[in-house]
């Protein structure tokens, strides 16, 4: 069975199974060579299942974790990353497995449930992911060995007896294993249940593929025919599967979402574009254009953003600008910017997005230069829940600041611009892809790690947030500038958070630690999540109530570095008056 693509993601597959001496195949294999986009967004995947000799129901458990994987995973969100996908996928397969179990006669013998050893490889634009639990394995195929890229899930009580330790549908919960490699035009991979790796090696793989060529189903059959004529006699399954060819390296695979686009013309007031009637700029910047519109068909007020005609060369450019409708189309969730849905075929590049007639926050701080703690709560809560949303997907926002958040006429609150977020599902997986990010957002909201070439996560958002709430409530930033000038990991032990009720002693005494916990220059001392960060602004556990004495340095460093400067001054005055008495 062949699958090659002369463009983006190429490979050539084949597989075989067949019965043991049992008579009933327990094996159950299947693949998945979808055409684009769901190649491009999802990718190609190949799964098989082994069932357990002690079971008679164990062949449908194996037919029904390869069905819901191949299934299920393709139903994910293409923003979630391979890895979050498959293991959601095969949690759920594992929870209904061990449901079946539990409803049969074999809820008081597992062995005789609905139990199955588990591989699968999926392979996504560059990168080969490997997802596995049992005794079923992957190999990579070399000149001279095959690689084994799965650990066996079986435990040994003797050399003739043994168990399976990990399994499908053996209990409520289960340990997926995982690993991600950097993908190559021509490896092959092998995918084999235990009746068949056990009886044969690099070699024979070798052998039968320059016996059959590009037939790789025969390919696969020689070596199950090779295993059972070397004594093989349970059920065996072989799946073999070649790279022919990968995509061209892209931080973001959105290129065929502007395929067939042209460039947007120069817009201005009652221009007709796209079905839109321009009404008047909003706003204009180095790297988009932004203008109000009105839809003729629906009369609906809508946001048009165009590309700046100075980096309409750069396809990096436009593929991150895509991002931003993009991102809106998979966030369900009114504390965020909703994009404007048309069923019109597009010709230009552009992001619709609905209007919000308000104000940004910015200007909200400037209308109430002293809120109260409880206004600040409510808004900063708004936001925290629109970023709960981005999170849950698996994306970083990465540049919320006062701009970027909109207030409209009934106090709800938006955060727009997603020009800057992160994908965990566009992403690369494979180590080192990540090495030393450019920084995405505006530096003063930045989390101190991303200066020091840390990859930002849910922690760095939560970091942003809080300087949100900081500055709502002082008009001031909690660092001031110290973080721009952050140029390695020692600079983050010189960093100095300034109390809030250093500019406003009104304010609770618990504010600051909530605060400064949400702060912490190291990512892994703040909250775990924004929901913890909000539940900790309403409700402040008893390791926030305590009363402390604030040091000099926190609570007034200007104050604190005058008396340490005079000290040393009069220290000095004091030595050298003693030289001068010596002599």
């Amino acid at each position: 069975m062949s699958g090659k693509s002369n463009t983006h993601l190429g490979v050539t597959l084949g597989q075989h199974s067949r019965a043991g001496q049992g008579g009933v195949n327990q094996d159950f294999h299947g693949a998945m060579l979808p055409a684009e986009p769901l190649r491009t967004s999802k990718g190609i995947a190949v799964a098989l299942a082994d069932g357990i000799g002690s079971s008679a129901v164990s062949q449908e458990a194996s037919a029904a974790a390869v069905h819901s994987f191949l299934d299920d995973y393709y139903a994910t969100s293409d923003a979630w990353s391979v890895r979050r996908s498959a293991q959601r996928v095969l949690g759920a397969t594992n929870a209904w497995l061990h449901a079946q179990t539990m409803r049969s006669h074999a809820r008081f013998d597992k062995d005789r449930g609905y139990v199955c050893a588990f591989s699968a490889l999926i392979l996504k634009g560059r990168e080969v992911h490997v997802l596995h639990v049992g005794d079923a394995r992957i190999y990579r195929l070399h000149a001279h060995s095959l690689e084994q890229l799965t650990k066996d899930h079986r435990v040994h009580l003797s050399s003739l007896e043994s168990f399976l330790g990990r399994a499908l549908g053996a209990s409520d919960n289960v340990e997926i294993d995982y690993a991600c490699m950097v993908a190559e035009v021509g490896a092959l991979y092998v995918l084999a249940t235990d009746g068949a790796y056990a009886y044969f090696d690099a070699s024979d793989v070798h052998h039968a593929l320059s016996r059959f060529a590009d037939d790789f189903d025969s390919a696969a059959e020689a070596l199950i025919t090779l295993a059972q004529a070397r004594g093989a006699d349970d059920d065996m399954t072989v799946q073999l599967l070649r790279i022919d060819a990968l995509p061209e390296p892209s931080p973001h695979n959105l290129q065929v979402l502007r395929e067939g686009l042209a460039l947007p013309p120069t817009l201005s007031p009652r221009m007709l574009f796209e079905g839109y009637r321009v009404v008047r700029e909003l706003h204009a910047s180095s790297r988009s254009h932004v203008h109000l519109a009105v839809d003729e068909r629906t009369g609906q007020q809508v946001v048009l953003k165009t590309p700046s005609t100075a980096l309409s060369d750069d396809p990096g450019y436009l593929d991150q600008f895509l991002l931003e409708e993009w991102v809106a189309r998979r966030i369900h969730s009114t504390h965020v910017l909703r994009p404007h849905v048309s069923d019109r075929p597009r010709q230009h590049v552009y992001v619709a997005m609905e209007f919000v007639e308000g104000q940004t926050l910015a200007q909200w701080m400037v209308d109430h230069p002293h809120p109260d703690l409880d206004a600040v709560r409510s808004l900063i809560g708004q936001v925290a829940k629109g970023l709960h949303a981005f999170h849950n997907k698996e994306m970083l926002h990465q540049d919320l600041r006062p701009e970027n958040v909109m207030i409209d006429r009934t106090g709800t609150v938006r955060i727009i611009d997603f020009g800057s977020t992160l994908v965990a599902g566009l992403a690369p997986a494979t180590p080192g892809a990540h090495e030393a990010p450019p920084i995405a957002g505006t530096l003063q909201y930045t989390a101190p790690e991303c200066f020091v070439g840390q990859v930002g996560t849910a922690r760095s958002d939560l970091f942003s947030l809080a300087v949100l709430a900081y500055q709502m409530l002082t008009a001031q930033l909690p660092y001031g500038l110290q973080v721009v000038r952050i140029r390695s990991p020692a600079d983050l032990k010189g960093l100095r958070y300034v109390p809030v009720r250093h500019h406003r002693p009104e304010l609770p005494d618990w504010l600051d630690g909530v605060l400064q916990k949400a702060l912490h220059p190291d990512p892994l001392k703040r909250q775990e999540a924004v929901s913890e960060f909000l539940h900790d602004l309403h409700s402040p556990g008893l390791q926030f109530q305590h009363k402390r004495a604030v040091p000099l340095v926190e609570r007034n460093p200007v104050v604190f570095w005058q008396f340490t400067t005079l000290a040393l001054g009069l220290a000095v005055v004091v030595l050298v008056g003693l030289r001068v008495y010596g002599h």
